[in-house]
């Protein structure tokens, strides 16, 4: 714990390694909690240390400090500097340096000696201080939900199987009975959902988001469907008055878990922008690439090229094995070399078990290289490759290994290196 001081220095304030380090505990100890107007006039109410949580919902979306050098009065010294988080407590080292926490994603903390000169509010709500739907908590969407939570935003949940929503409530999330509700209560909804049919049934059907949506609201959908499917889910929200992303994510269970996925968006860019804060607390990147349709069409491709790439790994295994090699050994090498990749080093040493804890289950890389490879066809691009695959993913899938992590593949290849004749 290193201690620091909140306007004024006579008030103490611990602030914990994970909050100056820029990560997702944004939490003061309770003796910077109690802080009144009386004891601290030289900053803004909305600044003065509370837990995030009691923030106000339209807390402004940032606030920028005008400041000059502690050591320098030369007002050409004045600089800018911005609170990166709603809810970020700006506080003071005791050498009366001023230290902004960055945010999730961003760099760690920076302390410089300077003087504060005036504030300025940014008004506006953006997506951190927006009241957020979640719909679908399964693998993915839970633990992005999670993290939505404890970066302290306002979250509520829906899911078909209500106990999925339980672990979030107990976090503090709220719940709607019906995607409609959900949407109705929220400024902005977020979808992860398994396949295209669902996500359309969530969003269109009967009690479904559309129905609650209005003018100012927007619907981000991080499911991975094809790109018709986006555009007609897009169509229906915006129909409503409401703004529309596709967002999609590359990465599984533990990027999810980590906050380290990536967003594949396109729609409306307002909202893009708005969301911009939230993306950032569930991923490490997002790449905005245009209209509907761009980001279903990039996940697609990227889900295509690793569909292909476990299958080529599960092959290069059992061959290493069947000649006398230790497979360990080639992870170890492929690990080191130009062909590494994280997949083969962390999902290798299970599948050599005959082990495959689901992160992404083979059921859906099955359904997006189908997808792919309608979008293949769409624009008559061949795609041998990509079909060899998915005919493997499929055999897999016959072998009741749907709901096994997509590395499950190998036991395909196995079951063909057995009977050749099949």
């Amino acid at each position: 714990m290193r201690a620091f001081s909140l306007l004024p220095r006579t008030v103490k304030a611990a602030v914990t390694s994970d909050l100056v380090k820029g990560n997702y505990s944004h939490r003061l100890s309770s003796t910077a909690m109690a802080m009144s107007s009386s004891v601290c006039p030289q900053i803004p109410s909305q600044l003065r240390a509370r837990p995030i949580h009691s923030f106000p919902r339209k807390l402004p979306c940032a606030v920028s400090i005008k400041a000059f050098s502690s050591q320098s009065s030369d007002a050409s010294a004045k600089g800018k500097c911005t609170v990166l988080r709603c809810g970020t407590v700006m506080a003071f080292d005791n050498t009366g340096g001023i230290g902004l926490v960055a945010g999730a994603g961003m760099a760690a903390a920076t302390w410089e000696k300077c003087t504060v000169l005036e504030w300025q509010q940014q008004h506006g709500v953006d997506g951190l201080s927006a009241r957020i739907g979640f719909l679908g908590l399964g693998i993915m969407g839970s633990p992005m939900a999670q993290n939505l939570l404890k970066a302290g935003c306002d979250v509520t949940v829906w899911n078909r199987t209500k106990s999925k929503c339980d672990p979030l409530i107990s976090l503090g999330a709220k719940y709607k009975s019906s995607p409609q509700e959900v949407a109705i209560s929220c400024d902005v909804t977020f979808a992860m959902l398994a396949d295209p049919e669902s996500a359309v049934e969530v969003a269109c059907g009967k009690d479904g988001a559309t129905r609650g949506m209005t003018s100012g609201k927007g619907y981000v959908d991080v499911s991975t469907v094809d790109a018709a499917t986006s555009k007609l889910i897009g169509g229906h929200i915006k129909a409503t008055g409401a703004s529309f992303l596709e967002a999609p994510v590359s990465g599984s269970k533990k990027p999810a878990e980590d906050g380290q996925l990536i967003f594949l968006t396109a729609g409306d860019k307002s909202l893009y922008e708005m969301v911009g804060s939230l993306l950032d607390i569930m991923g490490k990147s997002r790449f905005y690439l245009g209209d509907v349709g761009n980001g279903a069409a990039m996940k697609l491709v990227v889900n295509m090229i690793m569909g292909s790439m476990m299958a080529s790994f599960s092959e290069g295994l059992l061959l290493s094995e069947k000649v006398g090699l230790d497979p360990r050994i080639l992870v170890e090498v492929v690990s080191q070399g130009a062909i590494s990749a994280p997949m083969y080093s962390t999902k290798g040493p299970s599948m050599i078990q005959s082990l495959y804890p689901t992160a992404f289950p083979l059921k859906h890389q099955q359904k997006d290289l189908r997808l792919a490879l309608g979008l293949a066809e769409s624009v008559s691009q061949p795609t041998p490759i990509a079909a060899a695959t998915n005919e493997l993913y499929k055999v897999a899938k016959s072998h009741g290994l749907s709901d096994q992590d997509f590395s499950a593949v190998i036991e395909a290849l196995k079951a063909k290196v057995q009977n050749p004749a099949k």
